[in-house]
């Protein structure tokens, strides 16, 4: 839509029109100038009066009209935009060690492994966060930042959906994630800080112990929520094909739910992907996206239309006048 910037020169309309009601200046007063040249031109004195013609006088309201348009600065205003607000800034860790190959979860009645299931789900997550920066962090043996804090959740979903088992290393190293997700994370506004763990095993790996790490995000302000995936009967292929025979020994909950109190986050269990969801949908009410109503409405200066409308008629004008002096 078109809208004016300064609609109030709009009441500089008439004042071509106030202009032609003022009274003359009296004629005693004399000249106000002289000029000794103008004696010697006596074209000047025994011209002809020229009258405007009517049509002089319409191109000349027009040229006024389109100058007061060009005044009150005419603007196209484009289709409102949202501005992306974060509600919070959020990291994912996620366990690429050796266990997470483990085949013991289901997806549409076939086995897939902790981390198929987790990939699943976590990006139905993430594409839910429009309005949170998110970041991802993948660790094994060792812990890397896949991705940093982006609002682009695309890449994140799809970083996630590329991570490979044994990427960073076979092992856990639990307590170095989340000393890189405290790096990442302490620059960012106090209360927004979130680090949700994804983790199968017990810290096998690392230089920092878990529960250190946990107060050093404490310290920090970020607050951890933890999820332990597996700890239900671990699966095994036999000549029958799946048969779920044990229960896994490497999970460790104790230590996962210190980490979330630690913090003030949550610890959740997920031994099939139902329960796994449902902890995301726990997750979203605990961590509520805050969704900001404002926009922005691009503007595209129209100005420059009407100001040279003005001019070429003004140009036109004055060349009429000529040829009729003529």
């Amino acid at each position: 839509m078109m809208t004016f910037e300064w609609p109030w020169m709009f009441l500089a309309l008439p004042l071509p029109l106030l202009a032609r009601l003022l009274p003359p200046a009296p004629s005693s007063i004399g000249a106000a100038l002289h000029l000794p040249l103008m004696a010697e031109l006596p074209l000047a004195a025994d011209a002809p009066a020229v009258r405007p013609h009517w049509q002089h006088l319409l191109i000349a309201v027009a040229a006024w009209t389109l100058l007061v348009i060009a005044a009150a600065r005419p603007q196209w205003l484009g289709e409102p935009i949202g501005l992306p607000v974060a509600g919070r800034d959020l990291m994912l860790a996620l366990d690429i060690s050796g266990s997470m190959e483990q085949e013991d979860y289901e997806v549409n009645g076939r086995a897939v492994s902790r981390l198929a299931a987790v990939q699943a789900v976590a990006t139905r997550f993430v594409e839910r966060r429009n309005q949170d920066r998110l970041g991802l962090i993948v660790f094994g043996s060792q812990a890397y930042v896949q991705t940093p804090l982006t609002f682009d959740g695309a890449t994140v979903a799809t970083m996630l959906n590329e991570a490979v088992i044994g990427l960073a290393g076979r092992e856990t190293a639990i307590g170095d994630a989340i000393a890189l997700a405290i790096k990442r994370l302490r620059e960012q506004p106090d209360g927004q800080r979130v680090l949700i763990l994804l983790t199968d095993g017990q810290n096998t790996a690392g230089t920092l112990v878990p529960l250190d790490a946990a107060k050093l995000a404490a310290q920090a302000g970020v607050r951890i929520h933890t999820i332990g995936i597996g700890g239900g009967e671990v699966g095994i292929r036999t000549p029958f094909g799946m048969r779920l025979l044990r229960q896994g020994s490497d999970f460790d909950p104790a230590t996962l739910k210190q980490i979330a109190e630690l913090t003030g986050g949550q610890f959740f269990t997920a031994t099939n992907r139902e329960q796994l969801e449902a902890v995301y949908a726990q997750l979203d009410q605990l961590e509520p996206n805050e969704r900001d109503q404002r926009t922005f409405r691009p503007q595209r200066e129209l100005f420059v239309w009407p100001a040279a409308g003005a001019l070429l008629l003004t140009v036109g004008l004055a060349l009429a006048a000529l040829r009729q002096q003529r």
